[in-house]
């Protein structure tokens, strides 16, 4: 005869059954898919909205000045030249900080945009729950 495994809690139910039972899945996943912000009509700050791409950049920024530093001093000769990691390493700097900085600057204006849709969206819903509630 074979028992079946117990669960690690020590109930009789299986782990399968159990999550069949207490899984909330389609409220986590209507959740996960929009955002609060939808549903609020709270006014969010300049830095709320605007930080990644800030923060984007910054990064960006510095491994590319980083990436300049490094390539400048392995070519002019003031880093061991017996090590070749230098001149690899300088470029490859150069181009994911510029490849960052670009994302965030690109990044802002895609913000904005959907910001200014998202005002005329709020102005036509005000609009249209104004003349069709009467």
């Amino acid at each position: 005869m074979e028992i079946p495994p117990k669960s690690p809690d020590g109930s009789e139910k299986s782990p399968q059954s159990r999550e069949l039972i207490t899984s909330n899945t389609g409220s986590t996943l209507c959740m996960s898919s929009r955002s609060e912000s939808v549903w609020t009509n709270t006014s969010r700050s300049k830095w709320d909205i605007y930080h990644k791409p800030i923060i984007v950049v910054s990064v960006g920024a510095a491994v590319f000045l980083f990436g300049m530093v490094i390539t400048s001093l392995s070519w002019l000769g003031f880093l061991p030249n017996d090590k070749d990691v230098y001149k690899m390493c300088g470029p490859a700097f150069l181009s994911l900080g510029l490849m960052l900085l670009v994302c965030g600057l690109v990044w802002i204006p895609i913000i904005r945009k959907k910001q200014k849709q998202r005002q005329k969206s709020q102005f036509l819903q005000s609009l249209k729950s104004f003349f069709f509630n009467r």
